[in-house]
């Protein structure tokens, strides 16, 4: 379907005031979220096949769910208004009504009905019995009353009613939310489309893949896939673009491919200022770069820029640092960009079962899990070459700007991956 065009990144979008060294956590996070609009357009799917899609409209229920009053339970139905206090025997009529097989005339007052549940209320039903506080010998049902009015029965639209707001734009698909689709009628929405994401790896060190040989003085890259895979479980469309020596001429073409085939680019490797960080030095020469130095750990160098006008965030050539940062700061900014707003990330508050002491200046990401004791533990090593750990962990555990002193038993705020969509 055709939609708005959203505006262009200005060419300043990422720029830090004059002055500014090492940007706090939360003020990086504040100045990106400022800086971005959503980049992607919009389609128009079948509802079953919308999942991990983000709604661009808001979904309006075409039914009520239920559609009609039904039974909830199998048992005996009847109108209320004839029923009283202690023992109650009704007739039975003929016949009975069933899920998919509604009975076809009235129940007259006084009289009861064999019902099953899901089946929808005859005419003169608005209360039934259950099956379980019932006897019958087939031509009456007995009962003890007084029972409630409309017991055990749901009624038209409890759950959703037609013309109600089922789900709202922004909101990313999941298997319950197509269970709600089809129940309201919605056969079809209006998504974004997938977010294009390009991943770039730089680097004489690095080997593409690991079905290549590598020399002693060689590694394997491990960024590429990782953040690969991040980008397609965040329900991007992720598109490899990857990996080149450390020589402009390469690394500028691989930009350019990353420009026409993505909306948006990772890179990891050289974006440091150092004399091989080629991908910050192009950057700055032809695209319009700024180098943000968070004061984390780890992740310090974080490289923000536009080339062609497509976003560039060059993550640490470290994997720890690079998985940290793609969590941190690329998850809730790629989001943003594909329409589903900004994620803040899940935390929750768990009792350490470790010891740190922590100096001021720079907040931390401890590699971590919760152990069988519902403490976190954290990885032996902080070494950020250590990539065990990040296969070790099922989060992180962030600790603040400030200093710390965390003896075991003391409340961490804990991140689980599973919030990060990992």
């Amino acid at each position: 379907m055709s939609g708005p065009v959203p505006p262009r990144l200005r060419d300043d979008c990422f720029a830090m005031p004059q002055g500014v060294a090492w940007v706090p956590v939360e003020e990086a996070l504040a100045r990106l979220r400022a800086a971005l609009v959503p980049i992607a357009g919009t389609d128009t799917v079948a509802s079953p096949e919308a999942a991990g899609r983000i709604l661009a409209a808001d979904c309006v229920a075409r039914r009520s769910n239920p559609p009609h009053a039904n039974s909830a339970v199998d048992g005996y139905g009847f109108a209320h208004a004839a029923t009283g206090d202690g023992i109650q025997r009704l007739p039975l009529v003929a016949g009975r009504a069933a899920a998919g097989q509604p009975f076809g005339g009235t129940v007259p007052t006084g009289h009861a009905v064999r019902i099953l549940t899901g089946a929808i209320l005859p005419d003169g039903v608005d209360t039934v019995v259950l099956e379980e506080d019932c006897a019958t010998d087939g031509a009456i049902v007995a009962f003890d009353g007084p029972v409630k009015p409309r017991a055990n029965t749901r009624a038209a639209g409890e759950d959703v009613g037609e013309g109600a707001t089922a789900l709202q734009a922004g909101r990313r698909l999941r298997a319950p939310d197509l269970a709600l689709l089809s129940a309201l009628g919605i056969a079809e929405v209006a998504v974004f489309r997938r977010l294009r994401v390009g991943v770039l790896s730089t680097g004489d060190e690095i080997v593409g893949s690991a079905a290549l040989p590598a020399l002693p003085h060689q590694i394997y890259d491990a960024n590429r896939p990782m953040l690969l895979s991040l980008a397609t479980g965040w329900g991007a469309h992720a598109v490899d673009l990857g990996h080149v020596r450390d020589d402009p001429a390469l690394i500028a073409a691989a930009l350019d491919r990353g420009a026409a085939e993505a909306d948006v680019i990772l890179t990891s490797g050289g974006a440091s200022a150092g004399d091989e960080d080629h991908v910050s030095a192009l950057l700055r020469d032809a695209g319009t770069l700024s180098s943000w130095r968070i004061a984390m750990k780890p992740g310090r160098p974080l490289a923000l820029a536009l080339w062609q006008g497509v976003p560039v965030f060059g993550l640490p050539g470290n994997p720890v640092a690079a998985l940290v940062c793609a969590l941190i700061f690329a998850r809730p900014a790629l989001g943003l960009l594909a329409g589903g707003g900004w994620a803040e990330p899940e935390a929750f508050t768990v009792s350490a079962g470790f010891s740190k002491r922590k100096k001021a200046g720079r907040r931390e990401y401890l590699r971590a899990r919760i152990g069988a004791d519902g403490r976190a533990e954290v990885f032996a090593s902080e070494g950020s070459g250590r990539i065990s750990g990040l296969a070790w962990a099922t989060g992180l555990v962030e600790l603040g700007d400030g200093a710390a002193e965390i003896a075991p038993g003391d409340p961490v705020c804990f991140l689980p991956f599973s919030g990060f969509g990992l």
